[in-house]
């Protein structure tokens, strides 16, 4: 091979190496710190507005609501509280027969679950009744513990607090499976970590908890279609931290079939690029002038691409690595791809065995090149941006 591809070959192995060790270096620090939490002891001080904004969520709300009326805390200490928004069903009527109290909001101009939460956290700080406010989606069961985790940390000084959020049905398919096993390493893994690097927790839109000093400080003015990620980011700026209930859950259903999952996959992965257009390299930026972990590690999360892309730049690097040591004699770049390919398994490996699954979540690792290649297809079009409330199919609604 000539002198003059070396130059070229050495470009290569920068331009996708060094990305790559940056990508899975931080994934792989992640990995590191994910060993169980020791969960403080709970308490059952605080009162709670449990918020379940639901645009028309007829089939399921009933179901929510009776799950979170049996929560393990004391029944004169917290209210279950829907919002139904822009309904054209039975939402409201069916919510206040399961026993929740109901605001019904119609606004044809401002719609998204942005507006509906800035709608509901109005009403709750104009009560006084409550000490903080719990938002649960319209799909989900609760763990028993959800609001005695919350106020253990709510009594130690937190001002936001997000539960795990995962997955309630995930023997519904291979997919769901999958994602699963997702939601383990994004959620669990990062939850985590995040604790014990003393960083801010991503907020996942169900199971979160806010203070009302909290909501005070930084009013709810996120009306993206990534809410959560966007008023996270405004804690983050604010100088607060969100903690992390480890041991609570909140467990949502997922879609089986590809054509739901298509376009659940496109709304959350085109909010997250909106978000790291507008947020990621400012916040960059801002974490090296103040020397900040935290807006460092929230600009990471922002910057950080899905797994699939990680995994290509991984490969890219890979093959230069293994072509400049057959051609150039280079064993450290073979080296160094495989130290990264290992630890990205590694990573993948450890959110298997974080999801609780067992024996299929090993065997369902078969269907995940088909996964990749599925979302890598997916991200061809250009994902929409709207910040209408767009609702997935649900489950029941299939039969």
């Amino acid at each position: 091979m000539s002198d003059a591809f070396i130059p070229v070959l050495l470009a290569g192995l920068l331009l996708t190496g060094l990305p790559s060790a940056v990508m899975v270096g931080y994934l792989t620090l992640l990995t590191l710190l994910s060993g169980r939490l020791p969960a403080p002891a709970p308490s059952r001080q605080a009162r709670f507005v449990v918020l379940v904004p639901a645009h028309n969520e007829a089939e399921v709300i009933e179901r929510t609501v009776r799950s979170l009326l049996q929560l393990d805390y004391p029944p004169e200490q917290f209210r279950v509280q829907v919002v139904a928004d822009n309904c054209t069903d039975a939402t409201a009527a069916l919510a206040e027969a399961a026993g929740a109290r109901v605001w019904v909001r119609q606004d044809d101009t401002a719609r998204g679950k942005g507006y509906a939460l800035r709608f509901a956290y109005a009403k709750v700080l104009a009560e006084g009744w409550a000490d903080a406010v719990v938002v649960v989606d319209a799909d989900t069961e609760a763990s028993s513990n959800l609001l005695s985790a919350f106020a253990a940390r709510l009594a130690m000084g937190a001002g936001a607090v997000q539960a795990y959020y995962g997955v309630l049905n995930p023997d519904a398919s291979w997919r769901t499976r999958l994602v699963t096993i997702a939601l383990a390493l994004f959620h669990r893994l990062r939850g985590r970590a995040r604790v014990r690097l003393g960083t801010s927790n991503k907020l996942n839109g169900n199971g979160m908890c806010f203070s009302v000093n909290t909501l005070q400080r930084v009013p709810h003015e996120a009306f993206s279609i990534a809410e959560d990620l966007e008023y996270g980011i405004a804690l983050t700026r604010a100088g607060l931290v969100v903690d992390y209930a480890d041991e609570a859950s909140v467990l949502a259903e997922m879609v089986s079939t590809a054509q739901a999952a298509q376009s659940q996959r496109q709304r959350w992965e085109g909010g997250r690029a909106q978000m790291r257009q507008q947020h990621g390299w400012p916040l960059f930026a801002l974490a090296l002038r103040t020397r900040s972990l935290r807006l460092l590690d929230q600009s990471f999360e922002l910057l950080l691409p899905p797994l699939s892309t990680v995994l290509l730049w991984v490969l890219a690097f890979a093959a230069l690595g293994l072509t400049a040591w057959l051609t150039q004699g280079w064993l450290w770049a073979a080296e160094l791809a495989a130290c990264l390919l290992v630890a990205l398994i590694a990573h993948v490996l450890r959110g298997v065995a974080l999801s609780g699954l067992g024996r299929q979540g090993w065997l369902t690792l078969a269907a995940a090149p088909a996964y990749v290649v599925w979302k890598l297809l997916l991200r061809l079009p250009r994902a929409s941006q709207a910040s209408a409330w767009v609702r997935t199919t649900r489950e029941k609604s299939r039969g």
